[in-house]
């Protein structure tokens, strides 16, 4: 109970010194909090959305589920209407509807605005239904009657200023449609980000489909007292035979499956935001640290004090440790009420970036604050412990010194030595993974370098803080005559407290500098092989995933001028048997026309990639052809899907050693089209074109205009497709530097938190150089020089760092492909340079306060 109280009193004596601390805590914990409830809403609002749409029972064709949402041939895998009819008769089935659903299709308005989603999410089109009545009502209008009408859900119609009666446009695979809006209608749950279009139901046959008379699939109602899993019985029963044509599933099986689509992508997001957590976890952990250390320092002789009348060590280290447990359980229990703060604004961000999420499915499971309050807690303890030994330690006699920093200023000869092992072993596992020969063998040396290297650095940092800040120091400080120097020997007086501050700092942007050197050297080595491979002048493209080129967008590009040649590249997958027997499932196969040997060079290490696109020819990757034991001239059996079965002459076999088209194996259009019925050939993917020689900028031109009814077609030059390449990488960059910026602003509070504290920690000496003549403004210069060394030393050892890793992970890279190594000096310029502001910046408070000292006082001060 003595133990208690003296933490406690403690704690509220010295809560000022604590707070910044405090809010390590809470940002760590709000940010793991947050990250579930995020995640966890956006489970709930998909389930709810999956549970209303689906029928009680659904069936579908078994070609559905290979084929995906979004097939190659741009129309849906279908089966006839008499399947209705036939599972209307199974007992138990109080209705059966035949519906139509298709996402490769673009809605655009009037001015060809597209009207679909900006967030990636599908634009889906279909008939309307009684089964859709479950998640929609019609609020406004009527549903569609005919071919000229049309209706759209209310999310897209508010997004995009839509009205009954404006024309809107869908262009599909068979052909383009344009119709009035008849009616709009409401989701009864939260729609995260689609935009809907219905039909009449022939309308969504022909359109979609190409055929009347056919479907996607059928819902089917159970009658009163009948279960989803009976009637799935009973459904199945009246196919006899043919069940292994279609898929039948109940409500919940399809919501399931609907839930796994979207599952992975929610997990991925999930465990990336919540490792930036835990990075700043880690960066808290030394602010932690330093903060109990500096306080055990600053208390030496109370400490004393306290084992002179009768305190045993136990006594005194349960003590620090209470007070660590009362800040994570005050931290954690603010972090966990600020996770769900921060929760809400994430959902309204993806609100503002189109995916819709509503507060009214805001969900926060009972394990999102227990995860929260026992991680702050137990990560707040466990980081004081070192300090609470510590304090443990001190002796009686400490109450006959002077308080002040503890007697062992200078790092240990064991540290030095245990740093120096695990940095060596480090650097051994970096360097051994840049000699790998298998990118996949080479990851796991490069995980293990990262590692040890980091934990290196942070254990060997106050023995480099003593020759680090010298050098800085002589560099920046020296000029500033007595101040500089000052601020120098008050870095230098504590090179563990420094070695720690820096270390928070150096992990944030030795992530930083890892990624920037990765990302550039993925651009650099992608544009480097552009030049290389590329010969075509001009790529199109869909500008969203999942749609591919139309035919009548293919036809609109062969009408453009001053174009020798255009190129049509279509993918197929295929079963393949080699000459020993052996059956290869699911091989991709590129199906292009002649003129791609010259848009994209290939070397060849065997046979003439132009005798590939022969009659009955194909060319293989030499990797496929090395694990196979293919060489030139043998017959290959390619069993196309939805197609007959051809023998191909193995003609070429392309080096694999490239990372445009790796492992592509090529055949002529005419080839495949040869052995695959007319609709099912796959649409374009991607297209190609060459200007007639000295026209390029005419045929740039003429290309865009030919695509402007197409606005999800993008038309570019070699220089646009390289500037499109950088601004992804640049942009996947900025959202992970974001995520980091969390563990930074963390390392920034430790700064502070270091600054205020030797502040506190020097009051009489300040109070003594201010009697001697330091004036106010000497002062908080020095504070602010001393910390932007502090702030230096750890950009240094952080992106030096940083290179290092990232030099090793293109290593790897270059493995498959992309060899080319670039550092973006003006980015580790520029943050190390910033990082010097950040310094400033963090000192602020601390000179200020510092300077606002009675002299008398801090004389006076015990």
């Amino acid at each position: 109970m003595t133990v208690l109280k003296t933490s406690m009193r403690n704690f509220f004596a010295h809560k000022g010194r604590m707070a910044l601390s405090a809010v390590a805590v809470i940002l760590s914990v709000a940010f793991v909090c947050g990250t579930l409830v995020f995640s966890d809403t956006m489970s709930t609002t998909f389930d709810k959305l999956f549970a209303a749409t689906s029928a009680d029972v659904t069936v579908t064709p078994k070609s559905a589920e290979d084929a995906g949402d979004t097939p190659r041939s741009g129309k849906p895998e279908s089966m006839p209407a008499s399947v209705v009819q036939q599972a209307k008769r199974a007992k138990g089935v109080q209705a059966a509807e035949g519906a139509v659903s298709s996402q490769s299709v673009t809605v655009v308005n009037a001015k060809n605005k597209n009207m679909g989603p900006t967030n990636g999410g599908p634009t889906i089109a279909g008939n309307w239904t009684h089964n859709d009545l479950r998640s929609m009502d019609i609020t406004s209008g009527h549903a569609p009657r005919g071919p000229t009408e049309m209706m759209i859900d209310a999310d897209t119609a508010d997004k995009h200023d839509l009205k009954l009666g404006d024309e809107l446009r869908t262009i599909a695979a068979t052909g383009d449609l344009t119709a009035k809006i008849s009616g709009i209608a409401t989701f009864k749950v939260t729609n995260p980000g689609a935009a809907i279009v219905y039909f009449d139901t022939e309308t969504s046959q022909r359109q979609l489909l190409g055929a009347t008379g056919r479907f996607t699939h059928v819902n089917l109602t159970a009658a009163a007292g009948v279960s989803d899993t009976q009637l799935k019985k009973n459904v199945a029963a009246v196919f006899d035979g043919k069940t292994s044509a279609y898929d039948i599933k109940t409500q919940k099986e399809t919501a399931d499956d609907n839930r796994e689509s979207v599952g992975s992508f929610l997990d991925v997001m999930k465990y990336a935001m919540l490792g930036f957590a835990g990075i700043a976890f880690l960066v808290g952990i030394f602010l932690i640290i330093n903060t109990f250390s500096m306080l055990v320092a600053q208390r030496t002789r109370e400490i004393g004090l306290m084992r002179a009348i009768g305190s045993s060590r136990k006594q005194v280290n349960r003590s620090v440790l209470v007070e660590a447990l009362l800040l994570g359980v005050f931290g954690s229990v603010l972090g966990v009420g600020a996770g769900i703060g921060l929760a809400v604004g994430l959902m309204k961000l993806m609100s503002g970036m189109g995916m819709e999420l509503s507060t009214g499915d805001l969900t926060v499971n009972w394990t999102t604050p227990v995860v929260g309050l026992v991680l702050g807690i137990v990560v707040t303890v466990l980081a004081a412990y070192l300090p609470a030994r510590r304090a443990g330690k001190v002796s009686p006699m400490a109450a006959l010194r002077d308080a002040g920093t503890p007697a062992d200023g200078r790092a240990s000869a064991l540290r030095a030595v245990i740093g120096l092992v695990l940095t060596g072993a480090g650097g051994y596992a970096l360097w051994a993974a840049s000699q790998a020969d298998k990118a996949k063998d080479g990851s796991l040396f490069l995980g293990g370098g990262v590692v040890l290297t980091l934990i290196g650095f942070v254990v060997i940092g106050p023995v480099l803080a003593s020759g680090v800040v010298r050098v800085i120091s002589a560099v920046l400080l020296r000029m500033f005559g007595p101040v500089g120097r000052m601020a120098e020997r008050n870095a230098l007086r504590n090179p563990r407290r420094t070695g720690a501050t820096g270390a928070a700092l150096m992990i944030g942007l030795a992530l930083v500098a890892c990624l920037s050197v990765v990302g550039s050297s993925m651009v650099a080595s992608a544009t480097d092989e552009l030049d290389k491979s590329v010969g075509a002048d001009f790529i199109v493209q869909p500008t969203q995933p999942g749609i591919s080129i139309t035919e009548k967008a293919a036809q609109a590009l062969g009408t453009a001028d001053h174009i020798a040649h255009i190129t049509r590249y279509k993918q197929i997958n295929a079963d393949m048997t080699t000459p020993s027997g052996k059956t290869v499932d699911g091989v991709g196969l590129s199906a292009a026309d002649p003129s791609y040997a010259t848009d994209l060079r290939r070397e060849t290490t065997a046979g003439k990639l132009s005798a590939a696109y022969g009659k009955d020819a194909m060319s293989v990757g030499d990797d496929f052809a090395k694990k196979h034991g293919l060489k030139v001239g043998d017959e290959l059996k390619i069993a196309f899907e939805h197609g007959r079965t051809a023998k191909l002459k193995l003609a070429a076999i392309t080096n694999d050693d490239t990372t445009v088209d790796r492992g592509s194996m090529y055949l002529n259009i005419t080839t495949m089209e040869k052995y695959v019925p007319a609709d099912r050939v796959p649409q374009n993917d991607i297209m190609f074109a060459s200007a007639t020689k000295g026209q390029e900028e005419a045929a740039y031109a003429s290309l865009k205009k030919s695509l402007d009814a197409y606005p999800q077609y993008k038309v570019m030059d070699q220089t646009d497709f390289k500037q499109t390449l950088k601004d992804q990488v640049g942009q996947l960059l900025n959202m992970v530097y974001g995520l980091l910026g969390l563990a930074i602003i963390v390392a920034i509070l430790g700064v502070v938190n270091t600054l205020a504290l030797s502040v506190v920690e020097r009051t009489r000496e300040i109070g003594l150089m201010r009697a001697i003549g330091l004036s106010r403004r000497q002062l908080r210069r020095m504070i602010r020089m001393e910390s932007v060394v502090i702030a230096l030393f750890g950009a240094l050892l952080g992106l030096g760092l940083g290179m290092g890793w990232g030099a090793t992970a293109q290593k790897l890279l270059a493995l498959e492909g992309l060899k080319v190594l670039e550092i973006p000096w003006p980015t580790i310029i520029a943050v190390f340079i910033g990082s010097a502001f950040v310094g400033l910046f963090a000192a602020l408070v601390p000179a200020f306060r510092a300077g606002r000292m009675n002299v008398l006082n801090a004389i006076a001060t015990e």
